[in-house]
């Protein structure tokens, strides 16, 4: 899968590369959910390149052309052991190639500060390759009330669940948000336990759960949400968060290319 290629004002764009949600989904070419994904970085002014997860060679030659990433959500949950804990019967199976692919990301991006938005299972993958946990199942651990996805529901919704959300006055998030509150989406089971390293944990909802993550170690934008922004269609607070990472994307690129 070589990189998109571009022209005329497309070029101009920050490109933004988002690798596919599963395994099964690239191999089926099953593109409606990861669509939503491009739509939001094209929306903010970005050019959304799909990133494959079966090729590592075809997956590092696109790396070093790319100026931002989304990690995008899941229907998979991250292998337990990465985190060193045992799958007590909660996590849904792992997708190894998708972690890969999401690691060789995080590493690429991190070295060469590059910005990267981690949405729900790509904010959970951010925080256990820093050397974070994750709570295996909300409802079994926390004994939380507050509704996470669909399922916690009586009554299943055609939208996901919407719950408060409490932002870390002076963190991005915040910024983003245009204040210490909002309402965000929600459709998870996991989250964040211990954060990683150079993690700070800018939101929470309001039964403690960890919504959001901030990357403390540079200067470079690196932020996870546990909601899914790129589904609340219409909001400004979701389409502030792309476009930000869409500026991140554009101040990289012209870094690197002053430093040429």
């Amino acid at each position: 899968m070589p990189p998109a290629t571009t022209s005329g004002s497309a070029s101009l764009r920050p490109r933004v590369g988002i690798p596919w949600r599963t395994s099964q989904e690239e191999a089926e070419a099953n593109h409606p959910k990861i669509k939503n994904y491009e739509d939001a970085v094209r929306s903010a002014g970005g050019e959304p390149v799909l990133l494959t997860l079966t090729d590592p060679i075809e997956l590092d030659r696109a790396l070093p052309t790319l100026d931002a990433f989304v990690l995008p959500g899941s229907p998979a949950d991250v292998e337990p052991a990465e985190y060193g804990a045992v799958n007590q019967g909660l996590s849904a199976p792992a997708d190894l190639a998708r972690e890969a692919a999401d690691r060789a990301i995080l590493k690429h991006a991190l070295a060469e500060q590059k910005p990267v938005l981690a949405i729900c299972y790509g904010c959970q993958l951010l925080n256990v390759y820093l050397g974070g946990t994750l709570v295996q199942d909300l409802r079994t651990e926390t004994g939380t009330t507050t509704p996470h996805r669909k399922k916690d529901l009586k009554l299943e919704p055609k939208d996901d669940p919407r719950h408060p959300a409490f932002f870390e006055l002076g963190s991005l998030l915040a910024k983003i948000a245009g204040g210490g509150r909002g309402e965000v989406n929600s459709s998870h089971h996991q989250a964040v336990a211990a954060p990683g390293r150079n993690l700070r944990v800018s939101a929470r909802a309001d039964d403690g759960t960890v919504e959001g993550v901030e990357w403390t170690g540079d200067a470079n934008w690196v932020v996870g949400v546990q909601w899914h922004p790129e589904r609340m269609f219409g909001d400004a607070a979701a389409e502030r968060l792309f476009a930000n990472l869409v500026a991140a994307g554009r101040k990289s690129r012209n870094s690197v290319a002053e430093k040429v």
